[in-house]
């Protein structure tokens, strides 16, 4: 999960904190923003997990969602990941990542349901990786359905520059369990295009520096349309984030780009908002309860 999504319009809702808690609280606030640990977030139960979809550039059509990490305060609303994953340590982000995956396997269903064979996906560090047993969770957890198309784990650039060798292993072992591996935020790490040959990814992600102003500054194009070309030239697909403008959008779609997600699309959204949307897409009426049955007429016929 990243700290650079737009939320949605914050939706508050109402709760009692202990005065120790309330304390801790008002002593991070003399900062700039509340600081929220994992653990409290977990116990109680303010941890959601939202998706910002993932747009097909060629067919114009919804053809996935990352799912994203959000705490839901009882008084401060909606907070972003800026305010929870900061100094974030190995253990309580192995216990987000594993909330996250969990919720995400169970939401797939309910996507499904609604009509839409979605590939989502989920930000996960390479010290998680090593942490946590993401092939026989997933493997244990998946949906059932045969036609469900596997995760996909984003990993950054620069966590996979350190140890290709290392990183390369952890993807084949995801590989059993159908999950594949993005590379995130690409372009701003370290890693040569040789030493991504040894590694299977699924993904390649433009890191949002880049995509922004991609239509009007030379660089940001440049750097776009060689990561999109390699991408395609391993066999995978180029995926842009942070698209925040129309000629921005339209460049991607000159250089080919095959998917793209920011909030010019769609911004990160609940779960319950998001299935409202895949709903509206097929124009699906809305439930309607039913009425109560009518006794027929005298003379009146009853099929």
């Amino acid at each position: 999960m990243t700290a650079r999504e737009a939320g949605d319009d914050p939706r508050r809702w109402s709760g009692e904190l202990s005065d120790n808690e309330r304390n801790s609280l008002a002593d991070s606030m003399r900062g700039t923003r509340p600081r929220i640990s994992i653990e409290q977030a977990l116990r109680e139960h303010w941890l959601e997990i939202w998706y910002q979809p993932k747009i097909d550039l060629r067919r114009k059509c919804l053809a996935g969602a990352e799912a994203l990490a959000r705490i839901h305060h009882p008084n401060f609303g909606v907070l972003l990941p800026g305010t929870f994953l900061a100094g974030i340590d190995d253990e309580s982000s192995a216990r987000l990542t594993e909330h996250a995956l969990l919720a995400t396997l169970r939401d797939w269903s309910a996507f499904d349901e609604a009509g839409f064979n979605l590939h989502l996906a989920i930000n996960v560090p390479v010290a998680v990786l090593l942490r946590l047993p993401v092939p026989r969770l997933v493997k244990e957890n998946r949906p059932r359905a045969e036609h469900w198309p596997g995760l996909i784990v984003e990993v950054t650039e620069d966590q996979i520059a350190r140890d290709i060798t290392l990183a390369n292993e952890i993807a084949k072992q995801l590989k059993i369990s159908g999950v594949s591996v993005s590379i995130d935020d690409f372009g701003g790490g370290y890693s040569s295009f040789a030493s991504l040959r040894e590694l299977p990814f699924a993904e390649l992600k433009l890191d949002h520096t880049f995509v922004r102003n991609c239509a009007v500054e030379g660089t940001n194009g440049a750097i776009c349309q060689t990561a999109i070309d390699l991408a395609h030239r391993f066999g995978s697909m180029a995926v842009a984030e942070g698209i925040e403008n129309v000629a921005d959008l339209q460049a991607l779609q000159v250089m080919r780009c095959d998917f793209g997600q920011g909030v010019l699309l769609a911004p990160p959204m609940p779960k319950e908002r998001f299935i409202a949307l895949l709903n509206s897409r097929l124009n699906r009426p809305k439930p309607q309860p039913e009425a109560a049955a009518t006794p027929p007429q005298s003379g009146s016929q009853v099929a």
